[in-house]
């Protein structure tokens, strides 16, 4: 489990430079088209590395092959990559500082990866990482300087220019590079690629699921069903997602559970008053909460949850549930949660502290750049809003003219 604390990104959409410190959890607000999805795409350009794709992979999309599932594209692909007005060589470069938990002597503590690459390329122009020393460096158009922590002048490696350093870092062998030096690259990798998009569709949730078990589901809810057999079979898990779910509803949820098709394929269910509500007959708010919560107890938990437009479908008076759902699981360490929101509701139900990984994003008109400050950073804001609620502030546009 690891986490990642500051991320910086520079000519990637409309993030013509974007430095944020991060914490557990994170929530993007601001009108349509501010820059909030770009900083989303900007975290799976990282998750597409961690995996080893290429950078055209990465932007463009790859199709599934036998040794590999698909991978879909960044929006807009590498056409659009660049921010407006860049040159067509000019780079992307994005960097980002974080720390890995855990009791192992090979885990380590605070790290650093920064990549640069041309998108209409798709070559990587600089790379660097370091895990308290510098590990290597360099352009792999001609080669990287790899630092051993041997006297003398460090050996220059060539490894190609389309796929990250990190990666290839991470498997190679122990003969190649040194030990420690491999082990901390693989848990960097391991953590930017263990990234779970959360974006449920409807259609996808009132459906059976393929399988009978899993320990997480897709990103779009692909395979619900058969994550909810999975809790049911765990007590602790079953008892603590049912608590949330009976928050939600007005009458009494006695049970959650699945129906079986005609081979034994689950369908999503929900006992109340002694009557069963399969998925099909559940609005589409009740079925989206649903499966958000799910995705808080997978066994299998991503490192990094993103979650986009947290309110679709959400009542109103039930978007307060929701936000403690996420704080409770970001608290508890379970996985850092990355979401956006255009709810000005949301905002008054935050923490002081929470202001600073609170972040509001604005798109300036003239530029097309996108300019995204934490709430605690904005100026003023912090003796405005003890006069003021935040939701004032956010939809009289009081925050756009501060910013």
């Amino acid at each position: 489990m690891g986490v990642i604390d500051r991320i910086v990104v520079e000519n990637f959409k409309s993030l013509r430079k974007v430095d944020l410190a991060l914490g557990r959890m994170n929530l993007f607000i601001g009108a349509n088209a501010s820059g909030k999805s770009n900083f989303l795409d900007a975290l799976r350009v990282l998750q597409g590395i961690g995996n080893g794709f290429t950078i055209s992979e990465i932007l463009d999309g790859k199709p599934k092959s036998a040794t590999s599932e698909v991978w879909d594209g960044i929006r807009g692909g590498s056409a659009t990559a660049l921010s407006l007005g860049a040159d067509g060589t000019s780079a992307v470069t994005m960097e980002v500082r974080g720390r890995l938990e855990g009791n192992s002597k090979n885990t380590p503590g605070k790290w650093e990866f920064q990549i640069s690459f041309v998108p209409n390329l798709g070559v990587i122009a600089y790379e660097r990482f370091q895990v308290g020393e510098l590990i290597y460096v360099g352009d792999p158009r001609e080669y990287v300087s790899y630092y051993s922590g041997r006297s003398g002048h460090p050996p220059d490696i060539s490894l190609g220019n389309t796929r990250a350093v990190l990666r290839r870092l991470s498997h190679s062998p122990n003969y190649y590079c040194q030990k420690d030096h491999v082990d901390s690259a693989r848990s960097v990798v391991t953590l930017l690629a263990n990234a779970q998009r959360v974006d449920p569709m409807a259609a996808l949730l009132r459906s059976y699921s393929r399988v009978h078990h899993v320990q997480r589901m897709g990103d779009h809810g692909e395979n619900f069903a058969a994550l909810v057999s999975t809790l049911c079979q765990d007590e602790n898990a079953r008892d603590s997602y049912l608590s949330w779910l009976r928050q939600l509803r007005p009458e009494e949820i006695e049970i959650v559970d699945v129906l079986h098709g005609a081979v034994g394929e689950p369908m999503f269910m929900l006992r109340e008053n002694g009557r069963d509500f399969p998925a099909p007959v559940l609005s589409d708010g009740t079925l989206r909460f649903a499966a958000l919560a799910a995705a808080f107890f997978q066994p299998d938990m991503p490192d990094l949850m993103t979650i986009e437009e947290i309110e679709n479908g959400i009542h109103a008076s039930r978007l307060r549930l929701l936000l403690e759902l996420l704080r409770s699981q970001a608290e508890a360490a379970k996985t850092q949660i990355v979401a956006t929101t255009h709810s000005a509701t949301v905002l008054d139900w935050l923490r002081e502290d929470e202001y600073k990984t609170t972040f509001f994003c604005k798109r300036d008109e003239s530029t097309g750049e996108s300019k995204i400050c934490a709430l605690a950073d904005v100026p003023h804001f912090m003796d405005v809003v003890r006069k003021r609620p935040v939701s004032e502030l956010f939809s009289e546009g009081w925050l756009e003219a501060a910013l």
